[in-house]
């Protein structure tokens, strides 16, 4: 539980919105990413996709260490 996964989207220096697994859905910082993070949020196969890249990513790498 103390791993988190986030992926991120910037565009000049600017977040515009974030998944983060400890939240479990994405959230977005400016009007176009929140727009986004809104469409996002609506694909289950989106958000499934990314709660998977914690156990992929993550977890794979912490055994490793």
């Amino acid at each position: 539980n103390d791993i988190e996964y986030i992926y991120s989207q910037y565009y000049n220096k600017m977040e515009y919105w974030r998944f983060s697994s400890s939240v479990g859905k994405y959230v977005g910082y400016t009007e176009y990413g929140v727009k986004n993070a809104e469409r996002f949020n609506k694909d289950a196969s989106e958000l499934a996709g990314r709660k998977a890249e914690k156990e992929t990513y993550c977890k794979h790498n912490i055994d490793n260490w």
